[in-house]
């Protein structure tokens, strides 16, 4: 019977073979079974992220309880994820609980104090076999409260990269080359050769925020390159609601969950199946 565990083998497998792992923002039951179910199916690790918003929605207890379960019955491995964490004491807290991948995002801080908070985290959640990433260089846009202005996002030094994961000892580093939370304004441009200095430079795997917007090729090009774990938030949330929104205006007395969640957990499921395609993890379990 299969455990959640950490994203540490399941990255560096990836980053051995040259796929990524896809990690898509969960909020409750529902879509939480839609990632799994479909993951199982093509036989695709996955990883269950859960921003700080989600989490106290959904309760950890019950996320992690949620996830136990998935992963009790699919022979596929499941990592559940703090996503963009920015309380050291939340994350600790989420640790204790089962979380075995935490992101730390303490990117907004100064180097040295982003630098300290970072080591922290690695030097606890590591004494329960816990993952962490942690971001250097800001996206745009918004991820849940968390809102960066444009002018603000500032793109992933790769020599400070070096430095940073050296004097962090995190397990992944997220990379700011230009995507954004959220959907874009304009066209997405990627920073492919920003990309590839950071690879040169740093050995461990290198996390793509702020996928969901992106044309296919340009997330294949950026696996090519070295990203082995793949963000997947915007893209699930709109095809659902608008599944159930539809579902509502056709059936306007309904008001049954298991009837109106169905059709919003089926449009999912098209995109699960399309991003895992994408990544590549297809088989990779």
């Amino acid at each position: 019977m299969m455990k959640i565990v950490s994203t540490r083998e399941m990255l560096n497998k990836a980053q051995r073979e040259g796929y990524a792992v896809p990690a898509f923002n969960i909020h409750n039951l529902e879509t939480l079974q839609v990632v799994v179910e479909t993951a199982a199916e093509l036989k695709s690790p996955v990883i269950l992220a859960g921003t700080p918003s989600t989490v106290n929605y959904a309760g950890g207890e019950f996320i992690v309880s949620m996830a136990d379960a998935a992963a009790g019955k699919y022979d596929i491995p499941i990592a559940i994820h703090l996503d963009h964490y920015e309380e050291v004491n939340e994350i600790e807290e989420f640790i204790k609980l089962g979380f075995r991948s935490a992101m730390i995002d303490a990117s907004h801080k100064s180097y040295e104090d982003n630098i300290a908070t970072v080591k922290e985290v690695v030097e606890f959640a590591h004494k329960y076999d816990t993952t962490v990433e942690a971001e250097l260089g800001r996206l745009g846009g918004q991820e849940d409260d968390l809102v960066v202005d444009e002018k603000d996002a500032k793109y992933t030094n790769p020599e400070q990269a070096k430095d940073f994961v050296e004097k962090t000892g995190i397990d992944s580093l997220a990379v700011a080359i230009g995507t954004a939370h959220g959907l874009y304004k304009g066209e997405a441009k990627l920073d492919f050769d920003r990309l590839k200095e950071i690879r040169d430079m740093v050995d461990v795997p290198l996390v793509l925020h702020g996928a969901s917007d992106i044309p296919d090729e340009l997330v294949k090009k950026a696996i090519s390159l070295g990203i082995c774990k793949v963000n997947v938030a915007t893209d699930l949330k709109i095809p659902f609601s608008d599944a159930v929104k539809k579902y509502f205006i056709e059936n306007p007395t309904a008001n049954d969950p298991r009837k109106y969640m169905q059709p919003g957990k089926d449009a999912m499921k098209k995109i699960v199946a399309h991003k895992i395609m994408v990544c590549g993890s297809n088989g990779k379990a």
